[in-house]
């Protein structure tokens, strides 16, 4: 409510010849009542840290939104340690005040704990939609900072540390706004045959790696944002192989529904819950149930190295595009044009047990190869990567030098129609 009205605001004042614009810090993404309505009455000066947004996208691209694209598990402590300035408003979404000043929050932790302390100002929005739905879900604590900061005693996807609920200063408040909108989320998308077939080799793989004895069992997996990796988890609740399984991720999507309902999802441990209007609804009914096996954490403890080496991930992660020597492009549209951002994938990728960057092949019906001679941007280096899927075939990188794992991704992971002038480059590069 409170950023559509802002945008609201800033069309009045622009129509008066008066400025009206806004830096906005969030956890992640935003819904279009948030980012959307606030790029198209240009009312957003500065944009940090990752967006989806369509019509925030294209101004931030034309120069008209300076956007600064960063780790998501940095955020919170960036403006912690004063690196970056306090917001002096914070807006947070909550399902609960109580009368004690305490707040349960509602679909998402993010970086609403920081914001909500570091803020001189609150405005919450009371969604009273939700009712106790999110009550007993959320894990209210933040890393200590250094020096000397004590671990967070997290061991697996369900440990808990901290409160159910955030203590706040109710002096602070300046308004609390009532709200029964659902979130703004894309409907979910029944995975396609190409995201299928990703998917289906994925989990040949990690079983393969497992009956090696190279993979232990009871590693909680990782899954991204898109379509691609809600395959993955829709094809872990078919798959007779897998057990009951714990996720320990950043983005807990909608893909999950099927591993609750044939009880294989163990914990599913994230800083937001991502559900389309349909799935909110069916969450909501459910949530007595179905909200035992969810964990909401701030994104800090979310994103935690320490954490995600400590509790052991499987972390798989979709790229714009990768190159032949083992690099991730996955934020930039040919290393100019954001997409959306870094995320949170880095935060893996270089933390997790076993990591997995997954694309298909090919783009725009073939018209262009997913797989490059050097990719446009760099965001995961060949040091952090590890496993290569399209639906072309699997690449396991691990161990091998340069030439090798450059030849393993072109016969395995690239399509037909691009091996060859791939290879041509790798054997002309090696050459010269």
């Amino acid at each position: 409510e409170v950023p559509s009205a802002l945008a609201a605001r800033a069309e009045k004042l622009h129509a008066e010849g008066k400025p009206f614009k806004v830096t906005l810090f969030s956890g992640a993404s935003t819904g279009d009542s948030c980012d959307g309505a606030l790029a198209r009455a240009q009312a957003v000066s500065l944009r940090m840290p990752y967006q989806s947004n369509a019509s925030l996208r294209k101004s931030i691209n034309s120069g008209e939104i300076k956007y600064i694209d960063a780790h998501l598990g940095k955020m919170g402590y960036l403006v912690r340690t004063g690196a970056l300035p306090a917001p002096t408003v914070a807006i947070v979404e909550v399902s609960a005040i109580l009368s004690d000043g305490r707040v349960c929050l509602s679909t998402s932790g993010g970086n609403s704990v920081t914001y909500l302390e570091m803020a001189p100002k609150i405005i919450l929005e009371l969604n009273t939609r939700l009712g106790d739905a999110f009550m007993g879900i959320h894990d209210v604590a933040l890393p200590e900072l250094p020096p000397h900061a004590k671990p967070l005693p997290i061991y697996g996807a369900g440990d808990r540390v901290g409160a159910e609920f955030v203590k706040i200063d109710p002096n602070k408040v300046i308004a609390v706004v009532e709200t029964s909108r659902l979130d703004e989320v894309n409907p979910f998308v029944e995975p396609d045959e190409v995201s299928t077939n990703i998917g289906e080799r994925i989990l040949d793989f990690i079983c393969f790696e497992e009956r090696k004895g190279r993979l232990p069992k009871g590693l909680a997996f990782q899954s991204g944002v898109g379509k691609v990796a809600n395959a993955v988890l829709s094809a872990m609740s078919d798959d007779a192989r897998l057990g009951q399984i714990d996720l320990y991720t950043e983005v807990i999507q909608e893909a999950v529904f099927p591993l609750l309902k044939k009880g294989k999802l163990g914990v599913a441990s994230g800083t937001a819950l991502t559900l389309s209007e349909n799935a909110q609804k069916e969450f909501v009914e459910n949530s007595a149930e179905w909200k035992k096996h969810l964990v909401l954490r701030q994104q800090e403890v979310s994103n935690s190295p320490d954490v995600i080496r400590r509790v052991g991930v499987i972390s798989m992660n979709t790229a714009l595009e990768a190159d032949i020597f083992g690099n991730v492009n996955s934020s930039l549209v040919s290393g100019s044009a954001m997409m959306n951002g870094i995320g949170g994938a880095a935060d893996f990728a270089r933390n997790c047990y076993l990591g997995i960057f997954l694309t298909p092949s090919v783009a725009k019906n073939g018209a262009i190869s997913s797989i490059v001679p050097y990719v446009s941007h760099v965001d995961q280096t060949d040091h952090d990567t590890m496993v290569f899927v399209t639906e072309q075939g699997l690449a396991d990188l691990r161990g091998l030098p340069a030439e090798k794992r450059a030849r393993l991704i072109i016969e395995n992971c690239a399509h037909p129609d691009y091996r060859e002038p791939l290879t041509d480059f790798l054997d002309y590069s090696l050459k010269h």
